[in-house]
Protein backbone atom coordinates (compact mmCIF):
# COMPACT_ATOMS: atom_id res chain seq x y z
CA UNK A 1 0.00 0.00 0.00
CA UNK A 2 2.77 2.78 0.65
CA UNK A 3 4.68 1.88 -2.38
CA UNK A 4 1.23 2.36 -4.01
CA UNK A 5 0.89 5.80 -2.79
CA UNK A 6 4.11 7.05 -3.59
CA UNK A 7 3.09 6.01 -7.02
CA UNK A 8 0.05 8.03 -6.83
CA UNK A 9 1.82 11.00 -5.55
CA UNK A 10 4.77 10.60 -7.94
CA UNK A 11 1.62 10.97 -10.67
CA UNK A 12 1.06 14.18 -9.92
CA UNK A 13 -2.20 13.69 -6.94
CA UNK A 14 -1.73 16.67 -4.51
CA UNK A 15 -1.26 14.90 -1.09
CA UNK A 16 -3.24 17.80 0.77
CA UNK A 17 -6.37 17.01 -1.27
CA UNK A 18 -5.98 13.03 -1.83
CA UNK A 19 -6.76 10.82 1.21
CA UNK A 20 -5.04 7.28 1.10
CA UNK A 21 -5.84 4.48 3.62
CA UNK A 22 -5.44 0.77 3.90
CA UNK A 23 -8.28 -1.57 4.83
CA UNK A 24 -6.39 -3.30 7.41
CA UNK A 25 -5.68 0.21 9.44
CA UNK A 26 -9.30 2.16 8.49
CA UNK A 27 -11.90 -0.37 8.83
CA UNK A 28 -14.11 0.61 11.54
CA UNK A 29 -17.10 2.72 12.36
CA UNK A 30 -19.07 3.28 9.21
CA UNK A 31 -16.73 2.40 7.35
CA UNK A 32 -17.54 -1.35 8.80
CA UNK A 33 -21.10 -0.30 8.79
CA UNK A 34 -21.05 -0.49 4.70
CA UNK A 35 -18.73 -3.30 4.46
CA UNK A 36 -20.93 -4.99 6.68
CA UNK A 37 -24.26 -3.83 4.87
CA UNK A 38 -23.01 -5.02 1.45
CA UNK A 39 -22.16 -8.37 2.81
CA UNK A 40 -26.05 -8.80 4.32
CA UNK A 41 -27.08 -7.71 0.74
CA UNK A 42 -24.92 -9.54 -1.79
CA UNK A 43 -25.74 -13.27 -2.09
CA UNK A 44 -23.33 -16.08 -2.68
CA UNK A 45 -25.32 -16.38 -5.97
CA UNK A 46 -24.16 -12.96 -7.47
CA UNK A 47 -20.25 -13.55 -6.17
CA UNK A 48 -20.62 -16.98 -7.61
CA UNK A 49 -22.17 -15.51 -10.76
CA UNK A 50 -19.61 -12.67 -10.61
CA UNK A 51 -16.14 -14.39 -9.63
CA UNK A 52 -17.00 -18.00 -10.59
CA UNK A 53 -16.10 -18.54 -6.76
CA UNK A 54 -17.39 -21.88 -5.27
CA UNK A 55 -18.12 -23.02 -1.72
CA UNK A 56 -14.56 -24.12 -1.98
CA UNK A 57 -12.82 -21.01 -2.15
CA UNK A 58 -11.76 -19.29 0.81
CA UNK A 59 -14.11 -17.31 2.89
CA UNK A 60 -12.04 -14.13 2.30
CA UNK A 61 -12.54 -14.63 -1.57
CA UNK A 62 -16.14 -14.69 -1.23
CA UNK A 63 -16.58 -11.89 1.35
CA UNK A 64 -13.77 -9.08 -0.11
CA UNK A 65 -16.49 -7.90 -2.73
CA UNK A 66 -17.92 -6.24 0.03
CA UNK A 67 -14.73 -4.55 1.41
CA UNK A 68 -13.92 -3.59 -1.85
CA UNK A 69 -17.26 -2.25 -2.40
CA UNK A 70 -17.37 -0.29 0.68
CA UNK A 71 -14.97 2.67 -0.27
CA UNK A 72 -17.73 3.34 -3.37
CA UNK A 73 -20.09 5.44 -0.48
CA UNK A 74 -19.36 8.62 0.70
CA UNK A 75 -21.10 7.36 4.33
CA UNK A 76 -17.84 5.50 5.14
CA UNK A 77 -15.85 8.28 5.65
CA UNK A 78 -18.44 10.33 7.36
CA UNK A 79 -15.14 12.87 8.54
CA UNK A 80 -14.59 13.91 5.15
CA UNK A 81 -18.33 14.21 3.51
CA UNK A 82 -20.24 14.73 6.47
CA UNK A 83 -24.04 12.97 6.98
CA UNK A 84 -26.38 15.05 4.78
CA UNK A 85 -26.74 14.21 1.31
CA UNK A 86 -24.42 11.29 -0.24
CA UNK A 87 -21.68 12.49 -2.71
CA UNK A 88 -21.46 10.17 -6.03
CA UNK A 89 -18.25 8.19 -6.69
CA UNK A 90 -15.90 7.87 -9.53
CA UNK A 91 -13.54 5.11 -9.56
CA UNK A 92 -10.80 5.09 -11.65
CA UNK A 93 -9.64 1.26 -12.01
CA UNK A 94 -8.57 -1.67 -14.50
CA UNK A 95 -10.66 -3.91 -16.30
CA UNK A 96 -10.00 -6.76 -13.60
CA UNK A 97 -11.56 -4.48 -10.97
CA UNK A 98 -14.90 -4.56 -12.72
CA UNK A 99 -16.90 -7.42 -11.39
CA UNK A 100 -16.63 -5.58 -7.48
CA UNK A 101 -18.21 -2.40 -9.03
CA UNK A 102 -20.84 -4.42 -10.84
CA UNK A 103 -21.78 -5.97 -8.03
CA UNK A 104 -21.32 -2.71 -5.96
CA UNK A 105 -23.25 -1.01 -9.10
CA UNK A 106 -26.06 -3.83 -8.52
CA UNK A 107 -26.34 -3.61 -4.91
CA UNK A 108 -26.16 -0.22 -4.10
CA UNK A 109 -29.78 1.51 -4.67
CA UNK A 110 -31.22 -1.66 -2.58
CA UNK A 111 -29.23 0.17 0.70
CA UNK A 112 -29.87 3.30 -0.91
CA UNK A 113 -26.85 4.28 -1.94
CA UNK A 114 -26.00 6.02 -5.30
CA UNK A 115 -24.07 3.50 -7.73
CA UNK A 116 -20.33 4.22 -8.27
CA UNK A 117 -18.99 5.55 -11.34
CA UNK A 118 -16.12 3.75 -12.87
CA UNK A 119 -13.21 4.82 -15.29
CA UNK A 120 -11.82 1.54 -16.60
CA UNK A 121 -8.62 1.70 -17.97
CA UNK A 122 -6.82 -1.17 -19.89
CA UNK A 123 -3.98 -2.92 -19.20
CA UNK A 124 -0.60 -2.40 -20.57
CA UNK A 125 1.09 -5.36 -21.83
CA UNK A 126 4.21 -6.79 -19.79
CA UNK A 127 7.29 -6.07 -21.41
CA UNK A 128 7.29 -9.47 -22.37
CA UNK A 129 4.33 -9.20 -24.77
CA UNK A 130 0.72 -9.49 -24.31
CA UNK A 131 0.81 -12.90 -23.40
CA UNK A 132 2.39 -12.13 -20.07
CA UNK A 133 1.20 -10.30 -16.81
CA UNK A 134 2.78 -7.22 -15.58
CA UNK A 135 3.55 -7.71 -11.72
CA UNK A 136 5.68 -6.28 -8.71
CA UNK A 137 7.06 -9.38 -7.90
CA UNK A 138 8.58 -9.77 -11.35
CA UNK A 139 10.97 -6.67 -11.82
CA UNK A 140 11.52 -7.91 -15.45
CA UNK A 141 7.92 -7.48 -16.45
CA UNK A 142 6.81 -3.71 -15.95
CA UNK A 143 8.57 -0.16 -16.10
CA UNK A 144 7.90 1.33 -12.95
CA UNK A 145 7.10 4.81 -11.44
CA UNK A 146 10.75 4.21 -8.88
CA UNK A 147 12.62 2.92 -12.08
CA UNK A 148 15.80 5.66 -12.79
CA UNK A 149 15.95 5.98 -16.53
CA UNK A 150 19.06 3.78 -16.89
CA UNK A 151 16.52 0.76 -15.41
CA UNK A 152 14.12 1.55 -17.79
CA UNK A 153 16.05 1.44 -21.04
CA UNK A 154 17.43 -1.52 -19.72
CA UNK A 155 14.55 -3.12 -19.40
CA UNK A 156 13.39 -1.63 -22.80
CA UNK A 157 16.56 -3.03 -24.20
CA UNK A 158 16.69 -6.65 -22.65
CA UNK A 159 12.83 -7.39 -22.51
CA UNK A 160 10.50 -5.63 -24.36
CA UNK A 161 8.64 -7.77 -26.95
CA UNK A 162 8.89 -6.21 -30.44
CA UNK A 163 7.53 -9.49 -32.68
CA UNK A 164 10.29 -9.28 -34.86
CA UNK A 165 11.43 -12.52 -33.94
CA UNK A 166 13.72 -14.96 -31.48
CA UNK A 167 16.94 -13.77 -31.62
CA UNK A 168 19.22 -10.21 -32.34
CA UNK A 169 19.60 -11.84 -35.58
CA UNK A 170 15.58 -12.54 -36.67
CA UNK A 171 14.99 -8.65 -34.85
CA UNK A 172 17.52 -7.09 -37.51
CA UNK A 173 16.40 -9.31 -40.43
CA UNK A 174 12.70 -8.54 -40.16
CA UNK A 175 12.41 -5.53 -37.88
CA UNK A 176 9.82 -5.17 -35.41
CA UNK A 177 5.53 -5.75 -35.62
CA UNK A 178 4.31 -2.68 -34.75
CA UNK A 179 0.88 -4.63 -34.20
CA UNK A 180 2.15 -6.35 -31.32
CA UNK A 181 5.15 -4.37 -30.09
CA UNK A 182 5.29 -3.59 -26.66
CA UNK A 183 7.22 -0.16 -26.81
CA UNK A 184 5.18 1.22 -29.59
CA UNK A 185 1.70 0.01 -27.37
CA UNK A 186 3.28 2.16 -24.22
CA UNK A 187 3.81 5.07 -26.38
CA UNK A 188 0.18 5.12 -28.40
Amino acid sequence: AVENAKDIIACGFDVRRTFMFTDLKYVGGQFYKNIVRMANATTGNTVRGAFGLTLDNKSGQISFPAIQASPSFSSSFPHMFGEGDPVRCLIPCAIDQDPYFRVTRDVAPRLGLNKPALIESTFFPALQGESGKMSASDQTSAIFVSDTPKQIKEKINKYAFSGGGGTVEDQRKNGADISVDVSIKYLS
